[in-house]
């Protein structure tokens, strides 16, 4: 081994060795999944927990799905449990005594052997062994003969104590983000009238009046992007001081206007002036991934949307912007599920649907105090989303950093 490649860039203070290489099977246990028979499966509790794959694994730890009857293999809580069918090299924990199928292995290791093959995983060591077969997996030669480098076990237990400490701030924030989800579902759901009502179930006190039904198409303009005759790749230029951009589904999805890739001639945007979009407008992902709504802050760049967008220009003497957002977003989510058949809605509603899909609205004054209310549980959980986007950051930067 490199003796320049066997030392990480950050240490506990006291550490100087230099870290070993080996294989994983000589400092591990390592058990390979049998499936059962088919017909021991069940879906209700009864038996044991098998683990059949990354399926079973949710946010590092085995979640129970299925049980069987039948005992092939097995891990005991605490081990590791690593996927090694697509995508392998999946690795979590177990809190339980579980079944292990065809689709896992379980490593009997300690935190630091579980954040060696995280990293290991991140760093795409299992994606390279398993590229060319059939069906992207590994096999108990790939694991057994793994290569890895380890400290010393007093260092091995200072580093997976530190990742451990930063995975369960991540879980907690992780936590925090889906209660607060939860809350502003369940408040959204009593905020609004039910179907068949016209006033909501929770209420701020001294508003008795009805709420007034409206159409959409009466709260605002609505205005899809360009046939694909009019905007097609072969009209995207280079960006420089006189293009134009053209916005599209990832702006609205990832909620960032900043995201750029196509731009067009000030000539060919003057053409397209109706798809015109500015600071204060609306977009709305009308394909694949549907109804994502985003509102341009004040200072997004001037552009036109393209062909899987739609522009909304709120009526904002009917409707508070931030209310339109809300039961905008709900119309979409009920248009899904009552046309999904089983299967995913791939385009928005024909505008013929949606303007006269309708809504009920409170006063402007209501209205202000529900948008209030949303907003400050928007804020918590956009607080919560970056202290953990922040946190996973940091993890990667210490694993890259902490690790040979």
């Amino acid at each position: 081994m490199d003796k320049k490649n066997n030392k990480p860039q950050i240490r506990f203070i006291g550490f100087t060795d230099p870290w070993e290489q080996r294989k994983l099977k000589d400092e591990v246990e390592i058990i390979m999944g049998q499936s059962p028979a088919g017909n021991t499966y069940s879906d209700i509790p009864n038996g044991h927990i098998l683990v059949q794959g990354n399926a079973d694994l949710k946010n590092g730890w085995v979640s129970p799905r299925i049980w069987t009857t039948q005992i092939t293999k097995k891990a005991d809580k605490g081990d590791l449990i690593m996927s090694v069918r697509a995508p392998a090299g999946e690795i979590g924990k177990t809190a339980f005594n579980v079944v292990l199928g065809r689709g896992v292995a379980a490593i009997k290791g300690n935190e630091f052997i579980f954040q060696t093959l995280s990293k290991m995983n991140k760093d795409s060591y299992w994606k390279k062994l398993s590229c060319g077969s059939t069906f992207e997996s590994i096999n108990s030669d790939n694991i057994k003969s793994a290569k890895i480098k380890i400290s010393s076990p007093i260092e091995q237990n200072k580093i997976g104590s530190l990742f451990l400490q930063i995975d369960n701030l991540i879980t907690l924030h992780q936590r925090k983000l889906y209660k607060l989800k939860i809350i502003k579902k369940s408040l959204l759901e009593k905020m609004f009238p039910k179907t068949g009502k016209t006033i909501p179930e929770i209420r701020f006190k001294n508003f008795t009046e009805p709420w007034e039904q409206r159409k959409f198409g009466d709260l605002a303009e609505y205005k899809k992007g360009p046939f694909g005759s009019a905007l097609k790749k072969d009209f995207f230029v280079p960006k420089n001081t006189t293009t134009v951009k053209v916005y599209e589904q990832q702006n609205a999805i990832k909620k960032n206007w900043k995201l750029e890739r196509y731009y067009i001639t000030k000539d060919l945007a003057t053409k397209l002036k109706s798809f015109k979009l500015s600071s204060g407008d609306i977009i709305v992902s009308c394909a694949g991934t549907i109804g994502e709504v985003y509102e341009l802050p004040p200072e997004a760049e001037y552009g036109i949307i393209n062909q899987a967008l739609m522009r909304v220009r709120v009526n904002q003497s009917i409707i508070n912007k931030n209310l339109f957002i809300i039961v905008f977003s709900n119309m979409i989510d009920r248009f899904s599920h009552q046309n999904s058949n089983g299967s995913a809605i791939k385009n928005i509603p024909p505008f013929s649907d949606l303007k006269q899909a309708e809504t009920f609205l409170p006063t402007s004054t209501e209205q202000e105090k529900v948008v209030k209310i949303v907003r400050n549980i928007d804020n918590l959980i956009t607080l919560h989303q970056r202290q953990l986007e922040k946190l996973k950051n940091l993890k990667k930067s210490l694993l890259d950093k902490m690790f040979v």
